[in-house]
């Protein structure tokens, strides 16, 4: 009898611990009114404050596409500033709510850092940029050059194995914060910047003449780059899977914040899904029926982030390249809405 009566309190136990690990984040969410937003400390095109002190970019986006689908308003959200050092800290200690900011998805940090990944909205790599007048052609020709990174990033880990596989010598130049790379580089502290090679896109559009430095052809390692959540919490993780997933499929089906009103009336049962028009999915996460169409309505469709912020019609001018869609040859894919 006591063994029964132990076993029964160790699940009812069990259970709570799973409740409230479920429960937790959106409910505080709700209840604060405001989301926070773990985001790196400035970024051209995807995560800086503009002059009035808006934050804007292609992170900030997907921060505010998730305060839309919780919170029915895109603006409700606070940017948490992060270093590389301070960003997984921010998020583990409640500071921060969910990290949408350049972070890749590399085993340790699922494993050991105790993160919940849950998509890649940017595929990266990292590269090398140099000023054109150095007349440097290839990563190859970089043997004994002095190169700034920023710490606590898998830009130095990457940096180190490339080198040591191609016989090469370098000077590690180290700063915390992209902003301190920026000076150091152009005053000519170091012959070379590594970094994502958007993020070199990114800092090269901010140079008084971008013309004058050249991103290198060599990609050295996989940069998935994607959100990340505190682990124990699968409610919230899926509520940001799925509001990805949303930007994604809006995408793919020609949903824009245009359209999407007139596209409540289509015939397509995804798209219907999808708005909130039929069946109830937002239910099923804890939000409104409405939470996709809010997202799509003030915020836009994948598509419409990426060029917004950083496509070739911007400053940043990147191409769509493996973030097309993946009817066009991209990688951008989502799971069905069903």
């Amino acid at each position: 009898m006591r063994a029964l009566v132990k076993i029964t309190l160790t699940l009812i136990a069990v259970g709570a611990l799973a409740f409230t690990a479920t429960a937790g984040t959106l409910e505080d969410v709700k209840a604060r009114g405001e989301l926070r937003c773990v985001v790196s400390t400035g970024i051209a095109g995807f995560a800086y404050p503009d002059s009035g002190g808006t934050w804007r970019g292609f992170d900030i986006d997907f921060c505010r596409a998730t305060a839309a689908a919780i919170l029915g308003d895109a603006s409700r959200f606070k940017a948490v500033t992060s270093t590389g050092k301070t960003r997984f800290t921010k998020l583990n200690s409640g500071e921060g709510d969910v990290l949408w900011r350049n972070t890749t998805i590399t085993f340790s940090r699922d494993v050991n850092i105790k993160l919940t990944f849950v998509g890649v909205n940017y595929y990266d790599g990292q590269g090398f940029m140099v000023k054109k007048s150095l007349g440097v052609k290839s990563a190859l020709d970089l043997d004994g050059a002095s190169v700034c990174i920023q710490s606590g990033t898998t830009t130095e880990l990457n940096l180190a194995d490339y080198f040591r596989t191609n016989n090469m010598k370098y000077e590690a130049v180290v700063y915390e914060q992209n902003s301190e790379v920026r000076p150091s580089y152009l005053s000519g502290r170091c012959d070379v910047y590594t970094t994502d090679a958007s993020g070199l896109a990114a800092t090269r559009s901010t140079f008084p003449n971008p013309n004058n430095h050249m991103i290198l052809p060599e990609i050295i390692s996989k940069e998935p780059l994607g959100p990340a959540t505190r682990q124990g919490d699968d409610n919230w993780a899926d509520i940001i899977r799925w509001v990805y997933n949303a930007t994604v499929t809006a995408e793919e089906k020609g949903i824009t914040s245009a359209n999407v009103n007139s596209m409540k009336s289509a015939n397509d049962p995804e798209i219907k899904r999808l708005l909130g028009t039929e069946g109830n999915l937002g239910a099923e996460l804890g939000l409104s029926k409405d939470w996709a169409y809010q997202i799509i309505k003030q915020v836009g469709n994948y598509g419409e982030i990426f060029e917004r912020n950083i496509g070739t019609n911007t400053p940043i001018g990147l191409a769509r390249g493996l973030n097309d869609l993946w009817t066009r040859g991209g990688l951008q894919y989502s799971p069905p809405f069903r």
